[in-house]
């Protein structure tokens, strides 16, 4: 269930109504240009091996013009079982669109509409605009007006806002799709192997028990956490090194080695949290079990744009990630930490420098803008 009035926008939807308002079709083309906007499609046709939907159309009568009615993500209706919802953009309508006389109708009945000629010049001008615009940006904190705010769910929710912010997605709604239809059955099947309900429950299960997080670098981690608990102080590098060495004495294994490089790849981040102000001196993060949490509800949240659960299920699940989390840290910042810590052990190959910056600018945003969950929603 959601919060607020009927119409809860996105600051797109916002600034398209002040844009359309003003008669200013040059503002509305600039707000889509950086907007994702969707076609509803039934579902039957949308499972159809390459399936391309088509530009669907009604008639305006009070304009006196057909209209090719699209929405964007603030305007999406409650998740239906056999409507979903396919991911457009204006390149792609420009080079679909098959009259001069139609017009592209946004957020038609809304607040938040616009309307824009469809002729040759005009659809020009749609291309120019999401060139310019550079289409939905990632790494973006977006907040649905009309999702949920306060309370258990949203706290749930916000378990999963460090992907939501890395995709550009809102991060506190369970609605028609994550992304779109054919991307979130995509998403669930690669990496996760999830093809149906009961692929999803299994896997959600798997994250919940943090179970997929790796066990060899827990178990790293376990082993400085039994050091500060036998001796009530921090061990030194050379310790907890040889404290590793003898947790993983087999050396046929391969564990060792593993271990080892965790530990290195663990010491050097927590180095680089302390100088970036992340960390304070002597602090340290103990378990990186938030990566599998903030994973689950994602995971969640493509399970429901899949139409693999509904939404009753799907505020179950997301609220059974909460427990867990809530026992495994003791505040947003030290959580946050942990799913950062994790992106970048396991994620590093190549040059780590981008992603360790992606990963700070997503922890800043979301433990320092004045608008982000985790400075508004109390951790317990």
């Amino acid at each position: 269930m959601t919060t607020g009035s009927r119409w809860a926008p996105t600051p797109a939807e916002q600034a398209l109504g002040d844009a359309a308002a003003r008669g200013d079709q040059g503002g509305v083309l600039d707000v889509l240009g950086r907007t994702r906007v969707y076609l509803l499609v039934a579902r039957l046709h949308a499972d159809a091996p390459g399936f391309v939907p088509p530009l669907p159309t009604q008639r305006d009568e009070a304009a006196r013009r057909t209209v090719v009615p699209v929405l964007t993500e603030g305007m999406l209706p409650p998740w239906h079982p056999d409507w979903v919802f396919q991911e457009t953009s204006l390149t792609e309508l420009a080079k679909a669109w098959p009259s001069e006389k139609w017009w592209l109708a946004v957020n038609h009945g809304t607040p938040y509409a616009a309307a824009l000629p469809g002729r040759s010049a005009d659809r020009r001008a749609w291309q120019e605009a999401e060139a310019r615009g550079g289409g939905p940006a990632r790494l973006r904190l977006l907040t649905h007006a009309g999702g949920h705010l306060h309370g258990p769910l949203a706290q749930a929710l916000a378990l999963g806002a460090h992907l939501a912010v890395v995709n550009g997605i809102v991060w506190n709604q369970l609605g028609a799709q994550y992304q779109d239809y054919t991307s979130d059955v995509a998403r669930l099947r690669r990496p996760w192997g999830v093809t149906h309900r009961a692929g999803f429950r299994d896997t959600l299960d798997s994250l919940i028990a943090t179970r997929l997080v790796g066990r060899i670098p827990e178990s790293v981690l376990a082993v400085r956490r039994r050091l500060v608990q036998r001796h009530g102080a921090e061990p030194g590098p050379e310790q907890w090194a040889a404290e590793v060495a003898a947790a993983f004495d087999d050396p046929y294994s391969g564990d060792r080695a593993e271990a080892d490089g965790f530990l290195r790849k663990i010491a050097h981040y927590e180095g680089r949290f302390r100088v970036d102000g992340l960390l304070p001196p002597g602090g340290r993060v103990d378990t990186l079990a938030a990566f599998d949490h903030g994973r689950a509800v994602n995971v969640v949240r493509l399970a429901l744009g899949a139409r693999y659960c509904d939404p009753y299920e799907a505020e179950q699940s997301v609220l059974k990630v909460l427990g867990p989390a809530l026992r495994s840290y003791d505040s947003w910042s030290a959580y946050s930490l942990g799913y950062l810590l994790a992106r970048l052990i396991h994620f590093d190959e190549g040059d780590p420098e981008p992603l360790y910056r992606e990963s700070v600018a997503v922890h800043r945003a979301l433990t320092q803008d004045p608008s982000a969950p985790y400075r508004n929603i109390p951790w317990s």
